[in-house]
């Protein structure tokens, strides 16, 4: 079957061809990646730019290793999942992060208040998750190092301003750049894009509803979620959390209570080998069965290996 290679993708490969460092080589193949037809046809050539960007990764953070140099675009991931933050200037990225972490980070009405990626921790429920506000782009690009912090992070939230004339640029503007380096696909079919959400800030102001209205009669597929700082934001809370994808799993030794102040984080569909692993490296080999209490079918009961794990489980390890 052809692969029907677009125009764009060999303009891609070109930069690939050119590029002298690791970060170029691996813009150019997540954007190859992300615009190449997806059918049986390309399948090889699909797995060929995966496995290129695999070796160009681990090749980079061992350049990084070895040098000791400071990236200021990295951002160590903690807690139960990272979520950058992304948008064009003055759109309400750090006053959000400002609201919902209560983290110090510089909010102001004048643009590019934000230079290098910021972290602050949002609570939720028992758990906590990272947000990083980062330097907002423009349309004639982003700042050197900021896609490989959006990269790096497990999801995206994408800011707009719903008080503004300019709401819909913003939009393109955004769609634009993240789509085409391969970050977020409205489409689902890039296989390393990132979930996101759309969220339209500045809600509760006077023209945000007509702006709002707007959007919806261009983009009559668009998600978009208003949000006001003034108003309550547990609902926003918890859709990050189920975009992250994540499950809460709560240890139990033999013969003592449930340890429910720290849950380990796993990817849904995590099973109890899974578990065994983030436990301890020793575990897997070990590990004979389990005993659950929450999704089994009665408190204590004993499952295999390859038990599917939810939300919220007690699971004690039984090790041989």
């Amino acid at each position: 079957m052809p692969a029907n290679l677009t125009p764009q993708y060999y303009e891609a490969e070109a930069r690939y061809k050119k590029a002298s460092t690791p970060e170029d080589k691996m813009d150019a193949l997540q954007e190859m990646l992300s615009i190449m037809p997806k059918h049986k046809g390309t399948e090889k050539l699909q797995a060929d730019i995966k496995k290129r960007l695999a070796q160009l990764r681990e090749e980079s953070q061992q350049k990084k290793k070895q040098k000791g140099g400071y990236n200021p675009f990295h951002v160590e991931k903690q807690g139960a999942g990272q979520v950058a933050l992304a948008g064009c200037p003055n759109t309400g990225k750090s006053a959000l992060i400002s609201t919902l972490t209560r983290a110090k980070v510089k909010v102001a009405d004048f643009p590019f208040t934000t230079s290098i990626p910021a972290t602050g921790m949002m609570p939720y429920e028992d758990i906590m998750i990272q947000l990083v506000d980062t330097p907002p782009f423009t349309e004639d690009g982003a700042p050197p190092g900021l896609i490989g912090t959006f990269r790096n992070a497990d999801m995206i939230l994408l800011t707009i301003d719903l008080s503004s004339g300019d709401c819909l640029d913003q939009v393109e503007t955004s769609f634009t750049l993240l789509e085409e380096r391969g970050v977020i696909d409205r489409e689902g079919e890039n296989p390393v894009a990132l979930p996101f959400l759309l969220l339209g800030m500045k809600a509760d102001h006077p023209d945000a509803d007509a702006n709002l209205e707007v959007l919806k009669e261009l983009y009559p597929q668009l998600e978009l979620t208003p949000v006001s700082i003034h108003q309550d934001l547990t609902n926003l809370q918890e859709t990050i959390f189920k975009i992250l994808d994540v499950i809460r799993i709560y240890g139990k030794t033999p013969g003592k209570k449930a340890q429910l102040e720290r849950p380990f984080i796993l990817k849904s569909g995590s099973t109890v080998l899974d578990l065994a692993y983030t436990v301890h490296r020793d575990f897997p080999d070990k590990l004979k069965s389990a005993l659950v209490w929450g999704s089994a079918r009665f408190d204590g009961q004993a499952v295999a290996k390859d038990y599917v794990l939810h939300d919220k489980d007690i699971v004690e390890l039984v090790i041989q």
